[in-house]
C-alpha cells in the first residue's frame, strides 16, 4: 500500500503540474526579463544557451548551463549534444569567470555527462575526475570526498550554488545540473577548510523555455525510477521563473534480499524584480532509505592475519541482514539576491538552511586478525565477525551558511582591477542519541565468499543532545590586475574567525574547544596568456583549516580538544589551452599539512587509564606531490571525450613515530585515471541511424595503502561501461531510450579504504569497502 500511494502521488502530481504548464503555455511564451521587443519573437536554437541575465563579473551559474533548451518544435533532446565542456566556472567570491582566466585546477562534471551516463547520486559523478576519490561511510551515498589525497571537511569544502552543505548525506543526481572541482588551497576565497579544494554543486535553474519532461527507467535488479522535471517563466517579461522537480524510486537495490527508496521534491523560483535585480529562492526535500546492502569491513590495529588483504566479495551476493540500513532525510532551503548597479558593479547576498537527519542501524564487520575472537581464523583467508550496535555517533547535522560580496571594476592608468570585498562562512550543530536502547550483538563469524550473517534484530537508540557546534566566518579581499593582454595578477586575502565547542556526554554542557581570530589565509597568482587560448599560470596560497577534535577516551590525555589551527601550503604551476570545442588542463602541485595521528604518551599520568596511554596531536606533516591532466570536450566530429589522469605522492613525513615516516596515506592512489567517451552517428547515414549514440567509460584505480604501516594494500583495479541511447521524435518532441551497463565485467574490487580515526588523522584500524557489481540501467525519458 505504501508502495502504490508514493507511485500514485508521484505520476498524479506530475500529471496536475504538467496539464496546468500546459494551459499556461496556450499563450505566447514570455521573454526572458528585460527583453521588451514584442514586434519580434524571441529566436532560440535547439542547443544554444540562452543569454544569461547576470552581472558580468559576480554572480552564481544559472544552472542551465549545458542543457538543452526547450523550444517547442523540432529540437533536440536533452543530453544528446554531449557537450562535456564546461567554459565558465564559479570561483566563489570572484564570481563567474572563464576557465582560461582562473589560475587554479577546476575539474567539472557538466550536465550532458549526468544525463547520458544515469547517473542516480551525485557522488557517482567523483569516478569521472582523476583527481577524486570517495571515502564511503557505510553507503555510496553517505561518502565523504576527497581531492589531490586530501580528506575533505563534513561542511568546510562542499557548497551549493556557493553556500555550505554537509558533505556526508545523500543527494540525487536529478537535483544539480553540474559539478565542479577545484583541486588544491582555496581558504583565500572560502575560509578555513581542509586542503582537499572545494565541491560545488550548482542547482538545476529555472530556464527561459518551457520544459515539461518525464523521465522513467530501472537499474537491476530492480529499482524503477520516475522523475518529472518541470521549468518555464510566467509574467510580463518572464519576471517569475519556476522549475519543479519530483522523484520516486522504489525497489531491490543491486542485490537480492536488498532494499532502497529514493524521494525528492524540489522547488526553484526566480523572481525579477527589474532587469538588474533577482531574487533566487531554492527549497528540496528528499528521503533515502535502503536495506541489507554491503558494509564496511574494518582492520584491526594487528593486521589479517597475513601480508595481503583478502579479495574483495561479490556484492551481488548478500552480506548483511534484510533488517540492516539506513533512513535518511535532508532538507534544503536557499535563498539568494543579485544586484547589477551598473555594468561595473554588482552585489550578491545569501543564505542557506540544512537540516540532514539519518537513522543508521547497519551491524559492523570487523575482517579476523587470528585471535581467539575469531577462533584462530584469518581475514586474509575472507573470515569477518559480526555485530550489531546501536550507534550514538551524530545522527543530525545542521547548517547554516552565508555569503555576501560586493564586486567592481576600476581602472587605474591602463590597468584594469577586477576587484571584491565580502564575507562567507557557516554554523553548525551536531547531535547525537543519548544512549542505545538495545544491547550490542554477537551475530557470528563468517566468511566474505560465503553465507551471510541473517540473525539478530535491528538495533535502536533513544534520545538526542547537541554534542558539539562550530562557527566560521571569513572576511575576504581580492583584486586581479589585468596588466595587459598578455599578463595578469590574482591576489585574495581573508581573515577567518573560528569558535568550536563540544559536549563530553548527553549530560555534560556545550564548552569551548578551540577559539581563533583573524586567522590569516593569502592567495597569489601570476597568469601570463601568450594568445587569447592559451594560459600559463602559477599560484602559490596559504589556507588555514580547524583543528580536528580529540576523542572521548579513557587512553587519551587530551579529550573533547580541538588541536590547534593547521597551516596549509601549496605550490601549483599549470598551462590550459583551448582548441575549437576542445580544452585541455595540466597542473603540477605540491601540497603540505600537517597531520595528527595518536602518539605514546611520555607522561601517562593524563590519562585515566595509565595503560598504553597516548596524545592526540599533530604527529608529522601529510606532503603531496602530484601532476594531473584533463581534456574535454568534443576532440572529432561528433566524438565527445571527458577524460584524464593524476599521477600523486602522498606521504607522511617528519612523523614523531620512526615507524611511520616516509610511509603512503591510506587511501591515496598513486595513479589514476578516466577516460569517457561518446560517439553519436554522423546525419550523412540518415534521420534513423543518426539517432543512435554509443559512449565507453574506463576507470583505472592505482593500488592504495590500507594501512598506516603500508603493511597492507588493496591492489589496482580497472572497470568499464558501456551504453547506448537512441534519439528520435513523436509529434514534433524529443524523445530518448537509454541503456547502459556498468562494472561490465563484474571486476570484484576494494573501491574504498580509510583510516578509522577521526576525520584526516592516523588511527590504529582501517574500513574498507568493496565496489559495486555489474548494474544495468535503463532510462526512457520524454519531452512535451
Amino acid at each position: 500500500m505504501h508502495n502504490r500511494f508514493y507511485t500514485t502521488f508521484a505520476s498524479g502530481t506530475f500529471g496536475a503540474l504538467l496539464l496546468a504548464s500546459s494551459a499556461l503555455a496556450a499563450s505566447p511564451a514570455p521573454q526572458p526579463y528585460g527583453k521588451t521587443d514584442k514586434k519580434q519573437p524571441l529566436k532560440v536554437s535547439a542547443v544554444k544557451k540562452p543569454t544569461p541575465t547576470r552581472a558580468p563579473i559576480a554572480g552564481i551559474l544559472d544552472g542551465s548551463n549545458g542543457e538543452t533548451i526547450n523550444v517547442h518544435g523540432h529540437h533536440a533532446a536533452d543530453g544528446t549534444a554531449s557537450k562535456y565542456m564546461n567554459k565558465v566556472v564559479y570561483l566563489g567570491p570572484l564570481g563567474n569567470r572563464d576557465t582560461l582566466d582562473t589560475p587554479y585546477s577546476i575539474m567539472g562534471v557538466p550536465h550532458d555527462v549526468i544525463v547520458n551516463q544515469q547517473i542516480r547520486n551525485i557522488n557517482d559523478m567523483a569516478e569521472f575526475l582523476p583527481s577524486v576519490q570517495l571515502e564511503i561511510r557505510g553507503d555510496p551515498n553517505t561518502s565523504r570526498p576527497q581531492s589531490r589525497g586530501f580528506e575533505a571537511d563534513v561542511v568546510a569544502n562542499s557548497r551549493l550554488d556557493g553556500l555550505n552543505v554537509v558533505s556526508t548525506t545523500p543527494y540525487p543526481a536529478e537535483w544539480v545540473d553540474n559539478l565542479q572541482v577545484l583541486n588544491g588551497l582555496a581558504g583565500a576565497m572560502y575560509g578555513p577548510q581542509n586542503p582537499a579544494g572545494v565541491f560545488e554543486y550548482t542547482l538545476k535553474r529555472p530556464t527561459d523555455r518551457r520544459t515539461e519532461r518525464l523521465s522513467v527507467g530501472v537499474d537491476s535488479i530492480g529499482t524503477p525510477t520516475v522523475n518529472g522535471d518541470i521549468s518555464g517563466r510566467l509574467g510580463r517579461n518572464g519576471w517569475f521563473g519556476y522549475r519543479l522537480n519530483l522523484l520516486h524510486a522504489n525497489g531491490t537495490g543491486y542485490t537480492q534480499g536488498s532494499w532502497m527508496r529514493r524521494e525528492m521534491v524540489s522547488g526553484d523560483f526566480d523572481i525579477h524584480l527589474d532587469d538588474k535585480t533577482v531574487i533566487e529562492i531554492d527549497a528540496s526535500h528528499y528521503n533515502y532509505a535502503q536495506r541489507g546492502t554491503a558494509p564496511a569491513f574494518g582492520i584491526l590495529a594487528t593486521g589479517v592475519g597475513g601480508s595481503h588483504l583478502p579479495e574483495a566479495p561479490d556484492l551481488s551476493k548478500q552480506l548483511a541482514p534484510e533488517w540492516s540500513g539506513y533512513n535518511m532525510e535532508t532538507n534544503t532551503f536557499l535563498a539568494k539576491i543579485r544586484h547589477q548597479f551598473n555594468e561595473n558593479w554588482s552585489f550578491t547576498l545569501g543564505g542557506l538552511y540544512q537540516d540532514a537527519a539519518r537513522q543508521a542501524f547497519g551491524v559492523t564487520d570487523t575482517l579476523c586478525d587470528g585471535s581467539k575472537t575469531c577462533g584462530g581464523l584469518t581475514g586474509s583467508n575472507g573470515w569477518f565477525s559480526s555485530k550489531a550496535t546501536a550507534t550514538t555517533t551524530a545522527n543530525d547535522f545542521r547548517v547554516g551558511s552565508n555569503m555576501a560580496y560586493v564586486n567592481g571594476r576600476v581602472y587605474t592608468g591602463p590597468i584594469k582591477h577586477d576587484l571584491v570585498i565580502g564575507t562567507n562562512g557557516y554554523m553548525m550543530g551536531n547531535y547525537n542519541p543519548t544512549g542505545a536502547s538495545t544491547s550490542a550483538q554477537n551475530l557470528g563469524v563468517y566468511n566474505l565468499y560465503g553465507a551471510s550473517p541473517s540473525s539478530g534484530t535491528q538495533p535502536y537508540y533513544h534520545g538526542r543532545y547537541k554534542s558539539s557546534s562550530v562557527t566560521s566566518q571569513s572576511f575576504i579581499v581580492g583584486d586581479t590586475l589585468q596588466l595587459n593582454k598578455h599578463w595578469s595578477i590574482m591576489g585574495t586575502l581573508s581573515w577567518s574567525w573560528i569558535h568550536q565547542e563540544g559536549a563530553l556526554n548527553a549530560k555534560s554542557p556545550l564548552t569551548t574547544r578551540f577559539e581563533k581570530s583573524a586567522a590569516f589565509s593569502p592567495t597569489t597568482s601570476l597568469m601570463y596568456k601568450p594568445t587569447d587560448n592559451q594560459t600559463f599560470y602559477f599560484t602559490y596560497g596559504r589556507s588555514v583549516e580547524a583543528g580536528p577534535v580529540t576523542p572521548n577516551s579513557a587512553s587519551y590525555t587530551n579529550t573533547n580538544l580541538a588541536l590547534p589551527i593547521a597551516h596549509s601550503e601549496e605550490y601549483e604551476v599549470g598551462y590550459k589551452l583551448r582548441f575549437q570545442k576542445m580544452q585541455v588542463n595540466i597542473a603540477g602541485f605540491r601540497m603540505t599539512s600537517p597531520y595528527a595521528m595518536y602518539v605514546s604518551a611520555a607522561n601517562p599520568t593524563g590519562c585515566a587509564a595509565a595503560v598504553n596511554c597516548q596524545t592526540y596531536q599533530y604527529g608529522g606533516t601529510q606532503r603531496n606531490y602530484g601532476v594531473e591532466a584533463q581534456i574535454s570536450g568534443e576532440v572529432l566530429p561528433n566524438l565527445s571525450v571527458l577524460a584524464g589522469m593524476t599521477w600523486l605522492d602522498a606521504e607522511l613525513v617528519d612523523a614523531a613515530s620512526s615507524s611511520l615516516n616516509k610511509k603512503e596515506i591510506v587511501g591515496a592512489a598513486p595513479l589514476q585515471a578516466n577516460i569517457l567517451l561518446d560517439y553519436r552517428l554522423p546525419a550523412s547515414l540518415g534521420s534513423f541511424a543518426s539517432g543512435w549514440a554509443f559512449n565507453a567509460n574506463v576507470h583505472y584505480m592505482g593500488n592504495r595503502a590500507a594501512n598506516v604501516t603500508n603493511t597492507l594494500h588493496t591492489g589496482s583495479y580497472t572497470t568499464l561501461e558501456l551504453g547506448t541511447r537512441y534519439a528520435f521524435h513523436v509529434a514534433k518532441f524529443p524523445w530518448v531510450l537509454r541503456f547502459g551497463v556498468s562494472n561490465v565485467t563484474n571486476e570484484r574490487y576494494w573501491a574504498s579504504v580509510y583510516t578509522g580515526a577521526p576525520s584526516g588523522t592516523s588511527g590504529a584500524a582501517s574500513s574498507l569497502y568493496a565496489g559495486l557489481p555489474r548494474i544495468y540501467h535503463f532510462t526512457f525519458s520524454a519531452e512535451f
